[in-house]
């Protein structure tokens, strides 16, 4: 029962009480009758006055809460001349003012920090309470790449896409650093904030590929020249000498030097094969800018399987290729492209230990290129290390082959990853 219900019940009840025991007591007086009926009607008629000003503030009081419940922090009242009505708007405006005010400022807030994420150079994860996806900003969907609707709601311990699963191992203050593909490489902080009480988590996704490929080159530039140096001065005066002896008629008159004149010789070829060898290496240091010009890719993809046939042959390796009819030209440095397409091919080939099959696929409306092999495949460790410099999977293997292919497809720009999908099916892939 409300309060004014209340009230309004106990003054009627109150009224016919005094009304009832006024007529039994003057019932013969009927002055003293008339005396007290206006007694209890002038009551009667201050009674309600006094309802009208007790409930004028419950009503106004009211007012002001629907007003905080619905959030409209503008509504404010008029003085009404009453000190205690007064009093309470005075105090109720008082609150509504602050109120506002601390809405304007959160709200800034929220705006400045939502613009900030958005704009953030770091992929940022927002997490809620239960590890799901609340909030992620473009930068990290640039990293992923995923689509945002594939996210939002997802707890990130269900997500099967590599990155996600390093970050469901993290815990909150940890850093990693994570290499995809043997390529990209991120890093991944997870931190927490206290949100009503509760822990919150949020990751931050860092792209550090053209760092460290920067880096990596220049550690591995400065050791190949500085390899390439001693060589050259140790392998030219050698030789020098070795070839005015074998040039010595002299030297070899007698039949009994034949040995030793032969060893000479293999000598001189290790030697250039040496030199060759550090030339190769050098290559990789001094791979020029790309010199781009319109190409047909199958094209090239033809010449390529052609160069490399023989060797795919010897290990009985077939070629199938699902290229479309009409051409498909990229903007490309032929030679370099084909340089990068033959180490690629060549490490096809030699996954099989014997027999298999290399397939090109070439899709136009994404101009991506497939070169799938039938080997043995790469270990989840042997991926992360496939594109760093001198790592080789080989015993007689140089490690150069897969660098100078990555040097030469981020030359071009072309995004490329290595990776076994499945058992027997290991898929080089180029987006250009």
């Amino acid at each position: 029962m409300k309060l004014r219900t209340k009230y309004i019940l106990f003054v009627v009840i109150l009224h016919l009480l005094t009304l009832l025991l006024t007529y039994f007591i003057f019932n013969e007086n009927k002055i003293f009758f008339i005396i007290s009926e206006a007694a209890i009607i002038i009551s009667a008629m201050i009674a309600w006055q006094l309802y009208q000003q007790l409930i004028q503030p419950l009503k106004t009081l009211m007012q002001g809460v629907d007003a905080i419940k619905d959030k409209d922090f503008n509504v404010k009242f008029l003085p009404t001349g009453k000190h205690e009505v007064d009093e309470l708007i005075n105090v109720y405006n008082q609150m509504m003012d602050e109120l506002r005010t601390e809405r304007t400022r959160q709200e800034q807030q929220h705006f400045f920090l939502e613009k900030l994420i958005y704009t953030s150079p770091t992929g940022i994860v927002i997490l809620d309470f239960d590890d799901k996806i609340k909030q992620i900003n473009p930068k990290a969907l640039q990293l992923l790449p995923v689509a945002e609707q594939q996210l939002i709601g997802i707890s990130v311990h269900e997500l099967d896409h590599p990155l996600f699963q390093q970050i469901g191992q993290l815990k909150s203050g940890e850093t990693t650093v994570v290499k995809l593909d043997g390529a990209s490489s991120f890093k991944l902080q997870k931190s927490h904030f206290v949100d009503r009480g509760f822990s919150r988590h949020f990751i931050m996704i860092e792209d550090l590929t053209a760092e460290i490929l920067a880096a990596e080159k220049k550690v591995y530039g400065k050791v190949i020249r500085m390899m390439a140096h001693e060589v050259n001065n140790t392998i030219g005066p050698v030789n020098s000498i070795m070839q005015s002896a074998m040039k010595t008629d002299q030297l070899w008159q007698s039949h009994e030097f034949d040995t030793l004149k032969d060893a000479l010789q293999v000598a001189m070829d290790r030697n250039q094969n040496l030199n060759l060898f550090m030339r190769n290496f050098a290559d990789l240091v001094k791979l020029p800018p790309a010199n781009k010009q319109p190409i047909v890719l199958q094209k090239v993809i033809g010449s390529v399987a052609k160069l490399m046939s023989i060797k795919a042959q010897e290990k009985e390796v077939t070629f199938e290729f699902n290229l479309p009819q009409a051409d498909l030209n990229i903007m490309a440095d032929e030679q370099q492209l084909e340089q990068a397409l033959i180490n690629i091919v060549k490490n096809a080939i030699e996954a099989h230990d014997v027999s298999g099959k290399v397939t090109f696929i070439l899709v136009p409306s994404t101009k991506k290129l497939v070169i799938t092999d039938t080997g043995k495949g790469i270990s989840a460790e042997q991926s992360a290390n496939m594109f760093s410099p001198f790592f080789s999977t080989k015993k007689d293997g140089q490690g150069i082959g897969l660098t100078l292919v990555r040097e030469i497809l981020l030359n071009h720009g072309f995004e490329f990853s290595l990776k076994t999908t499945r058992e027997r099916q290991t898929e080089f892939t180029i987006y250009f």
